[in-house]
């Protein structure tokens, strides 16, 4: 499964890849989608079985599952 998650802040992304890493998951910062807002305007792509929650759950904006067709919301701040 495919995850893509947004924040408010770059530095909040740059900490969440490295989270994603730190689990053995494929991670990587990148613009965010038009189809997604985000207050940065930069999003962490990753790969995995389930979304990895955050330590600090104020950094993160949302969290969507990408779909063949779109994108289904996870969990929006």
């Amino acid at each position: 499964m495919t995850y893509i998650a947004t924040f408010y802040s770059h530095f909040a992304a740059i900490r969440y890849k490295k989270l994603c890493e730190a689990a053995g998951r494929k991670a990587r910062l990148m613009p965010v989608p038009r189809d997604l807002s985000s207050s940065c305007g930069t999003c962490v792509r990753y790969e995995g079985e389930e979304f990895l929650k955050v330590e600090s759950e104020g950094e993160l904006e949302s969290l969507v599952k990408v779909l063949e067709k779109g994108y289904e919301v996870v969990y929006r701040a």
